[in-house]
């Protein structure tokens, strides 16, 4: 069982990673993962050992509040309120810098409050002050006290630290100063508390800002589906909420609606645009019988269709659901910053702790407490734990809008290294619509029994080429004993004769004698699929089968080529109808007459090679072969998503779309590897800065400037991960 619930009070990556462990170590948790910029966590378990309630509860162990069942929400309301607060506060810490400052550099402050003239009631103020940030940043405080206990210290645990450290030496100083010391009031750093505090919110404010933005596509995707929906009961129409459809009802659709719910039309045609889950700008026509997905647009006619998939089971809902879950996955160069970001924090605490013992024996303790504040501020992992996740986020969004459904982010990792790519040829690199353009008959008077016979074994099959037997509109007889022979062909009794169809090795296996092979190859010459017909153990006829090539195939397959990566096509058929066809794609490899687990081996063997490798199929024979690969890719219809087994799943016809998913790739890995380096570079260059090691060329830094220095790594990792929203995409569109 997997469960994916939102999760409150993660900060940083030595959150995520902490909480990740945490789970991770549990009995019965099978695997667990935790995404900082979804704020939320997938486990997988064990039914029998763990229920969800369990699961809320080992988070909330780990310091951490579970929200339920992770949904996206409308935060523009909860966004609005902290704006307010971020503003108002930043008012009070201009009116603080002015006071605690203002008189440095010559402003003029009211003598009652001014700390040379009134020391006493300038305390007081800046006391008071700063119990109102104590206030705002409560949450931090609660937040790090808590992980500090459960032994995984994280960024909010440095800057409690950090904060109570030097309010509580201001509170020493304050008390000295109202027994009369008031000579200790430069020694006050209650506007240092105050301005940590803000800035702290201040990032958070920027990066949750920013987080919504990553999420922007996926959220688009939600909102696809209309908030209500017509339905006709008792003989009446009735507008009701989309929660109050239930399986059954007949939906009502009219010019310039939405389709509320997955179903099928009962009555009606019309054009509808699905480009938003198939990227396909043309309209699609659709009639009795077809299906339709909710969201959907309804250009110009009235329809009614049965609601089939509503709620959790509708085709958004599945893809917003392997979307989210893609971005909980972990690519392997994610993994650096886990590790560093679980012992990064211990070791920033120790170096702090260091830096204080050691700064009090040669300088006054407050400027000791001043470089122990300013270490564990400046030291916070916030860069660190956004670099991975929000480029993650930001490209699974992206691909969604292209419909390329991508099921692990590892998955864009390993496109960005991929350098040969495999594709089926039926129904992959051709549109897999056969029809018969050529019969042998090789027992005249049985003609009519042969056609037929291979119609009726032929219609109990689900392979393509079934449908080009169908249209032959042949008398259809009852069939027992079916079997498919992956491979090879089909077999079964029709009308009291033993049939089977299938390929030249299907005459091989059976050893019945092929004298008809100067056929054979007249037919695969114009590039027909081969189909022989054996009724009890003779060869009576032999079908050549036809195929079309898909319109944007040659183009994907140079843009490919373009790229430096091999292109190979595997097929069943054989090796002369398949030379002939990689000749018109313009593919130099071709393997041909090959069953499916031999297509699993070849993909295995490149891999040998050393090869990374992409298979594209048709997801049903081609199985073996895209579970081998490193990447499996499959053309899917939009509909049962959740069923499909390969790692990414191309919701429109259009191979182009492969070269999207690696541009998309290579572009993902670049812009982690940049953040990294940007987050790992920044705290390699402050900490010893804020341990004093440019003192002697004037270059010092206080806990408000590192706060400040904070903010501004973070918002380098969040603008450059933005960045991926602006890539653009050649052809294809």
């Amino acid at each position: 069982m997997k469960i994916t619930l939102g999760v409150e009070g993660m900060s940083c990556a030595a959150c995520s990673s902490g909480l990740e462990k945490h789970l991770n170590a549990k009995e019965g948790v099978i695997s667990a993962s935790v995404n900082l910029v979804m704020a939320n966590a997938t486990v997988e378990y064990d039914e029998k050992v763990l229920t969800q309630s369990k699961i809320e509860g080992f988070i909330k162990e780990a310091g951490f509040k579970s929200t339920g069942l992770f949904v996206l929400k409308d935060e523009n309301k909860q966004h609005r309120t902290q704006k307010i607060l971020l503003i108002a506060y930043g008012a009070l810490t201009v009116v603080l810098l002015y006071l605690t400052m203002g008189t440095m550099i010559g402003l003029p402050v009211p003598k009652f409050i001014d700390m040379h003239v009134n020391a006493v009631a300038y305390t007081a103020v800046l006391f008071a002050i700063t119990l109102a940030y104590l206030v705002y940043g409560s949450r931090i405080f609660l937040n790090g006290i808590k992980t500090l206990f459960h032994r995984a210290p994280n960024m909010d645990t440095l800057v409690t630290m950090g904060v109570l450290s030097s309010f509580g030496y201001s509170v020493y100083v304050m008390i000295m100063i109202f027994t009369g010391h008031h000579m200790y009031v430069d020694s006050l750093y209650f506007e240092s508390c105050c301005v940590i505090i803000y800035f702290i919110r201040l990032g958070r404010f920027i990066d949750r800002a920013s987080k919504n933005k990553t999420k922007q596509a996926i959220k688009d995707l939600v909102q696809i589906t209309p908030s209500k929906a017509v339905v006709r009961r008792d003989g009446a129409e009735k507008e009701v909420t989309i929660d109050e459809v239930v399986k059954g009802d007949i939906v009502v659709c009219r010019p310039g609606e939405k389709i509320a719910v997955d179903g099928t039309i009962v009555s009606g045609s019309a054009h509808l645009d699905e480009s938003f889950i198939s990227g396909e700008s043309k309209p699609a026509s659709k009639k009795e019988g077809d299906v339709v997905i909710a969201g959907s647009i309804n250009y110009d006619g009235y329809i009614e269709y049965s609601a089939e998939r509503i709620g959790r089971d509708s085709t958004i809902s599945e893809i917003v659901h392997l979307v989210v879950e893609a971005t909980n996955t972990k690519m392997p160069i994610a993994k650096i910053a886990d590790r560093v970001s679980g012992i990064f924090v211990p070791v920033v605490m120790g170096i702090a702790v260091l830096a204080l013992i050691v700064s009090a024996f040669f300088v006054p303790i407050g400027e000791a407490i001043t470089t122990f504040v300013t270490v564990l501020v400046v030291a916070c992992p916030c860069s660190l734990g956004l670099a991975t996740p929000l480029a993650i986020v930001v490209s699974e969004g992206k691909c969604a809008q292209r419909g390329i459904l991508v099921k692990k982010s590892e998955t864009l990792e390993i496109a960005s290294k991929a350098n040969a790519v495999v594709f089926d040829k039926t129904g992959t690199l051709t549109y897999g619509k056969l029809k018969i353009s050529g019969f042998f008959c090789y027992d005249e008077p049985m003609r009519e029994a042969i056609v037929d016979c291979a119609v009726s074994l032929e219609s109990m099959s689900s392979h393509p080429i079934s449908a080009a037997f169908d249209a032959l509109g042949a008398k259809k007889y009852e069939v027992e004993d079916f079997r498919n022979m992956g491979g090879y062909g089909i077999s079964g009794r029709v009308d009291g004769r033993n049939v089977m169809m299938g390929n030249a090795k299907m005459l091989d296996r059976f050893c019945i004698d092929n004298v008809h092979s100067d056929d054979e190859n007249a037919l695969a010459q114009k590039g027909n699929s081969i189909v022989y017909v054996v009724i009890d153990g003779e060869v009576k006829g032999l079908f050549g089968v036809n195929d079309l090539i898909k319109d944007n195939a040659k183009e994907a397959i140079k843009r490919i080529k373009g790229s430096g990566r091999e292109v190979i096509m595997l097929t069943g058929d054989n090796q002369a109808t398949a030379e002939m066809i990689a000749k018109e794609l313009g593919i130099d490899r071709v393997v041909a007459n090959v069953l499916p687990s031999e297509k699993a081996d070849l993909v295995k063997g490149l891999k040998r090679e050393g090869k990374t490798v992409i298979m594209c199929g048709d997801g049903i024979n081609d199985s073996p072969a895209l579970a081998s690969a490193d990447i499996g890719v499959s053309v899917h219809n939009g509909t049962d998503i959740a069923m499909n087994s390969s790692d990414v799943i191309l919701m429109r016809d259009d191979l182009n779309r492969i070269v999207d998913l690696l541009k998309v790739g290579k572009r993902t890995v670049a812009n982690i590897k940049q953040n990294l380096f940007w987050a790992f570079f920044y705290n390699c260059l402050m900490i010893p800065i804020a341990l004093g090691a440019l003192k002697w060329a004037g270059v010092v830094i206080n806990p408000m400037i590192a706060g400040l220095a904070m903010v501004l790594s973070s918002l380098t990792v969040i603008f450059n991960a933005l960045r991926l929203r602006l890539i653009k995409f050649d052809k294809g569109e």
